[in-house]
C-alpha cells in the first residue's frame, strides 16, 4: 500500500496520542506488533506524526479558521486528526493539494462518520483555494503537456 498505509498509520497514532494518552513510541510499538507495515512506510508515518505534533497549534489555528461555527474540540477526533495530517503535508511537506485532499477524504470514508468525507473535503478545498500559489493553479492539461 505504501504511502497510503503510512498516512493511515500516522492518523491512527495521532488518534491514540489524543484519546489514549499514550506516548508516541508506545503507539508505534502497537502498530508494529499488530499490523504488517513496511519499514519505509513506518519511517514515513513517524515523520508525519512528528511534524504534525510539532506544528499542532498552527495546524489547529488553520482548521479553526476554516471550520466556520465549529470549535476545534467539537470536531470528531478522527476528522480532526485527518485534517491535521493533511494540512501538515500541504503546508510543511509541499505535498500537492490534490494528493492530500484525496488521501484525507479516503481516510475519512474509511474511519470517519457518514459526513466526514464531505466535511474534510470542504475544509481542505477552502484552504487550497486560499493558499495555492499562482504557479500551481495551471490546469492539469497544461501541466502534463510536453513542451512542443
Amino acid at each position: 500500500m505504501g504511502r497510503r498505509q503510512a498516512r493511515e498509520s500516522a492518523m491512527q497514532v495521532l488518534y491514540q496520542l489524543e484519546v489514549g494518552k499514550v506516548d508516541v513510541e508506545e503507539a508505534f510499538r502497537y502498530l508494529q506488533d499488530n499490523f504488517a507495515i513496511a519499514a519505509k512506510d513506518l519511517e514515513f508515518a513517524r515523520h508525519l506524526v512528528k511534524g504534525t505534533v510539532e506544528n499542532l497549534t498552527a495546524l489547529d489555528e488553520i482548521i479553526a479558521g476554516y471550520s466556520h461555527d465549529w470549535q476545534i474540540k467539537r470536531i470528531a477526533v478522527v476528522d480532526r486528526n485527518i485534517l491535521r495530517l493533511a494540512l501538515y503535508e500541504i503546508m510543511y511537506e509541499d505535498t500537492p493539494y490534490g494528493v492530500s485532499i484525496n488521501e484525507a477524504v479516503e481516510m475519512a470514508k474509511l474511519y470517519g462518520g457518514e459526513k466526514s468525507g464531505k466535511f474534510i473535503n470542504g475544509i481542505l478545498s477552502a484552504v487550497s483555494k486560499q493558499n495555492k500559489p499562482a504557479s500551481s493553479q495551471e490546469s492539469i492539461g497544461e501541466s502534463t503537456q510536453e513542451p512542443g
